[in-house]
């Protein structure tokens, strides 16, 4: 999958990718996300959400913004012990049709 970026910025980081599907999929289905959840995770061609790096601040970061709610890969191995270190709640997830299936 392409992606047109408005403004010409260049994303080299794969774990935008479960972000730039959750988006499309909410405009098929014509339903807002809400705006408190963020996403960091890689797609796979078949469907699996990949870990990515550095998700500790990732987490972090997302915290900081106000993010009440990330959804990561459940494939990301220091998730199970940074859960009790953050106030965000952390939702991990193995397949885009979870994903799916959480949100719509």
């Amino acid at each position: 999958m392409f992606l047109n970026i408005a403004g010409g910025i260049k994303v080299e980081d794969p774990s935008i990718d479960l972000a730039v599907l959750c988006a499309l999929l909410s405009s098929y289905e014509d339903v807002p996300l809400p705006q408190s959840i963020c996403f960091a995770g890689e797609i796979g061609l078949s469907g699996e959400i990949r870990a990515v790096n550095k998700i500790d601040q990732r987490i972090a970061e997302a915290e900081k913004l106000g993010f009440e709610k990330i959804i990561v890969s459940k494939y990301n191995q220091s998730v199970r012990q940074t859960r009790q270190k953050f106030n965000i709640e952390v939702v991990t997830m193995a397949r885009v049709e979870e994903v799916y299936q959480y949100l719509f």
